[in-house]
């Protein structure tokens, strides 16, 4: 039998580190992390245990990576989903209430995500993420952004922020009044994206 080829190798490497991304989402979303070891996660994801530590260097920062996987993969079917757009408000409006959605339908997850962000690793520069940072530069981009990577950054804040705000535990704010506030910023129509409502909440920026 031939040895296998380099490109082979690389995509056996590729699956093999988002069955790993794919297994941890869905045990922390089950069990909360405390609750998820990395043995755990290897078994789910069918893989040896020893493969957790050669991609990752820690259960926190695999738990990043997966996090920022599921970001880009949400982002990109939103921004791709039907009908195509090529309108700039349509896409950032895409873009933030996937993110916002996000939070909302796996509050769990991502509280647990941005408690990481705050621990002593820090924000992790993964591969993940770079592609979800590519996906929301761009929408900033589309949305017509003189400085794109500026304007990135200051979206990026905006949402960790609005993401925070939505899920402190016992003072949460509302996804509509948050949605709003960020869609008056960009001044975007309420009726962008996905909207929650007919009509923005009473009392909002967006009003």
């Amino acid at each position: 039998m031939s040895p296998r080829s380099p490109s082979v190798n690389e995509e056996l490497r590729r699956r093999s580190r988002e069955r790993l991304l794919q297994a941890t989402v869905e045990l922390v979303s089950e069990r909360g992390y405390e609750a998820t070891t990395l043995g755990d996660i290897a078994d789910r994801a069918g893989s040896a245990r020893g493969l957790v530590s050669y991609y990752f260097p820690g259960k926190r920062q695999l738990l990043q990576s997966a996090v920022h996987r599921l970001m880009h993969l949400t982002l990109q079917a939103a921004l791709e989903r039907e009908p195509r757009t090529e309108d700039g408000d349509e896409l950032l409006a895409r873009a933030i209430d996937a993110i916002l959605g996000l939070a909302r339908d796996q509050p769990m997850l991502m509280r647990t995500h941005m408690a990481g962000i705050l621990q002593a690793e820090g924000f992790v520069q993964c591969p993940e993420q770079q592609r979800l940072a590519s996906l929301l530069r761009e929408a900033v981009s589309r949305h017509g952004s003189p400085e794109a990577e500026t304007d990135y950054r200051m979206l990026r804040a905006l949402l960790m922020g609005a993401v925070f705000a939505l899920l402190i535990p016992g003072a949460p704010m509302p996804f509509d009044v948050l949605r709003a506030e960020l869609f008056q910023r960009y001044d975007l129509d309420w009726t962008c994206g996905v909207p929650p409502g007919a009509e923005p909440p009473e009392g909002s920026f967006g009003t």
